[in-house]
């Protein structure tokens, strides 16, 4: 596997008089030990290594092979040389899984791209660790069987036992698990200003900043967003459960991905664990975000060179990765979603605690945040502890499901209108999906403001010495909150609020009170 690019490796084996056990075919260290675990593992399931000279190729020899998912071809194709095992029927199959010494099969990642292999090629089944079998059998229109050890594959091909292969109503195991949250935005009481501006991202599709001290709900509200995003389609759910089974991020026994993933990554992260790579390259925390959000807590706290590689995914929402032996795409489509404090002490315009930090020290700190990077932030929001007024209230705040039902409808409002930019014309429509996801020319034709709001916009232009790249989020926000309101044009208030989330564009915000 290379992202989400599988490529079938076809397993041959030779014998000759001799006593040798040969491997060509660029395996890694983990493929050429494999030697050692069949060797154990036919002598403790009632077979026996030949006593012959065997030369096993990999073919495409000049891809490199690697892990210890080759473990049960191999071990079959010995097998099948020796006549152990019939090998006309081996041609119709693919087949994956690690050998342990005992004959045992051990999960392998990435069955779910390998099964979506082996059924564009037309195999007629795939034989995968019975620990992978929910997740291979997501696909449809292949024969997929999981098995528990050597003996029954050997069994399965020798017709001596009957196996059944695995069926799974997708659908219905999917749409069963999508409204099951553990958090809701009933929990959060007060704080109106932020739930408006979480649900105007969630609706759109936008970046999202809060701002505020120690205490006032940034993470609990930013935990629940999950909650109110629209569900995940099939589609998007295959793509995303495709990336977390080649991370070998998926729960054993589990189908596709029901709900929009939610990444917490800490601020130690390196560079290479955000956007993916490595010696044996990985997605990343931004890939394994990928249709869900990624969230960043305590974001100045992160390395500032960790946090300047977001910028472009953040732009294309496609990651590709160039190192010296590979070549790594991977999509990363996700909503960034970020927390801070005001200042290093944390209590910069908290009416109830004093400040001891300078303007100096509370400038210095908010440079670890590049302008470039707060660009492509749509929404900055700030907060303010809630009132013990408020937090003693028994009276619960807003459920997720009534807030969602709106970000739904929000959604459907823009998915028809992408729909009809691209039906029939080939348009780059095809590619959006959302608000935040729109081009300057779809802005020019579906956020085009009127002379009253060009006027407010040009005065927050000048005043704020706002760039290109921000005047073009405040008119996404605003067509946003304009699908809201289930209003077909944009208007001044719509402006005026998309305006009121541009916090840190303003010069003077260390110099004031929040």
């Amino acid at each position: 596997m290379n992202g989400l690019e599988t490529t079938t490796i076809t397993v041959e084996v030779s014998m000759t008089r001799g006593m040798l056990f040969h491997l060509t075919g660029l395996a890694d260290t983990a493929v050429r030990e494999s030697h050692d675990r069949i060797k154990a593992a036919l002598a403790n399931n009632g077979f026996k290594m030949p006593t012959m000279d065997i030369t096993v190729n990999m073919a495409p020899a000049d891809i490199r092979k690697e892990g210890s998912s080759f473990d049960l071809p191999l071990a079959i194709g010995i097998l099948a040389a020796d006549n152990k095992v019939p090998a006309d029927e081996l041609r119709n199959y693919i087949l994956v899984g690690e050998l342990g010494l005992d004959g045992k099969l051990q999960p392998i990642r990435g069955a779910l791209p390998i099964a979506i292999r082996a059924r564009a090629e037309k195999y007629k089944g795939l034989i995968v660790p019975s620990q992978n079998i929910h997740e291979a059998a997501v696909v449809n229109n292949i024969d997929v069987y999981g098995m528990d050890n050597l003996t029954d594959v050997v069994n399965f091909f020798n017709g001596t036992c009957h196996f059944e292969p695995t069926v799974i109503d997708t659908r219905r195991e999917f749409y069963l698990q999508q409204s099951h949250f553990p958090l809701d935005f009933c929990d959060v009481r007060g704080q109106e200003n932020v739930k408006r501006a979480l649900e105007v991202a969630a609706a759109g599709g936008h970046n999202l900043i809060m701002i505020g001290p120690p205490g006032s709900g940034k993470s609990m509200m930013a935990k629940r967003l999950p909650s109110i995003l629209p569900p995940l389609s099939l589609s998007e759910s295959l793509e995303t459960t495709q990336i977390h089974s080649i991370a070998g991020k998926l729960d054993r026994d589990s189908g596709l991905i029901s709900q929009r993933p939610f990444r917490s990554p800490h601020h130690t992260i390196s560079q290479v664990a955000l956007v993916g790579g490595g010696n044996s390259p990985q997605p990343g925390e931004i890939s394994l975000a990928h249709n869900g959000v990624l969230f960043l807590d305590e974001l100045p706290e992160f390395n500032k060179s960790t946090l300047e590689v977001l910028r472009q995914p953040l732009e294309d929402r496609h990651i590709t990765i160039n190192r010296a032996k590979y070549t790594l795409s991977l999509p990363c489509s996700f909503m960034f979603v970020a927390s801070m404090n005001p200042c290093p002490c944390g209590y910069y315009g908290d009416p109830t605690h004093n400040c001891v930090c300078t303007p100096g020290q509370i400038q210095r700190y908010m440079n670890k945040i590049s302008g470039p990077l707060l660009d492509r932030i749509d929404i900055h929001c700030e907060i303010q502890a809630v009132p013990f007024a408020e937090l003693s209230q028994m009276q619960p705040g807003e459920p997720s499901a009534v807030i969602r039902e709106r970000v739904i409808k929000a959604r459907n409002i823009q998915t028809e209108r992408f729909r009809q930019l691209s039906s029939g014309s080939g348009r780059e429509g095809d590619a959006v999906h959302c608000n935040a996801q729109m081009t300057e020319r779809m802005l020019h034709e579906f956020a085009e403001p009127d002379a009253a709001s060009l006027d407010m916009l040009r005065m927050a232009m000048e005043r704020l010495k706002l760039s290109a790249r921000a005047y073009s989020r405040i008119l996404k926000v605003a067509r946003t909150i304009a699908d809201l309101a289930g209003s077909e044009k944009v208007e001044t208030m719509h402006i005026a609020e998309a305006i009121g989330y541009r916090s840190l564009d303003r010069g003077d915000w260390a110099e004031r009170g929040i």
